[in-house]
């Protein structure tokens, strides 16, 4: 089983910044996609934003472009989502989310295995 540990996320006012950082197995690091998504009440859940730290790859949704940025530490097996320029439609459960590395990198869903507990971030108007 691969487990997935985050962290991070809390309360800001709109126009602030939150980081959260999810840790995952080594194991598993060189070689998966790690991305973030959120789900909000009332919303489908959404793709945020992934990163293939084998190669350095990212993808953004479009919603979250020139305020997010994922990036990773590959020595501490960690990938970290800088959320800048927060909305209060951020407002969302956020999960980290572990798949196979697959070439064009995606935010599909099915192709993300593991799934960490997920974090809650709210931002206030």
């Amino acid at each position: 089983e691969v487990q997935l540990v985050e962290s991070g996320g809390g309360l800001v006012q709109a126009g602030g910044s939150l980081s959260l950082s999810c840790v995952v197995p080594r194991v598993k690091f060189d070689v998966y996609a790690i991305g973030w998504f959120r789900h909000a009440p009332g919303k489908e859940r959404e793709g945020v934003s992934s990163i293939a730290p084998l190669d350095g790859t990212t993808f953004h949704a479009d919603s979250v472009k020139g305020r997010f940025t994922i990036s990773s530490d590959n020595a501490e097996n960690t990938v970290y989502l800088q959320m800048d320029g927060l909305k209060p439609d951020d407002t969302a459960v956020y999960y980290c989310a572990a798949g196979e590395y697959r070439v064009p990198l995606t935010l599909n869903f099915n192709e993300y295995d593991y799934w960490g507990q997920g974090t809650q971030v709210t931002v206030s108007s």
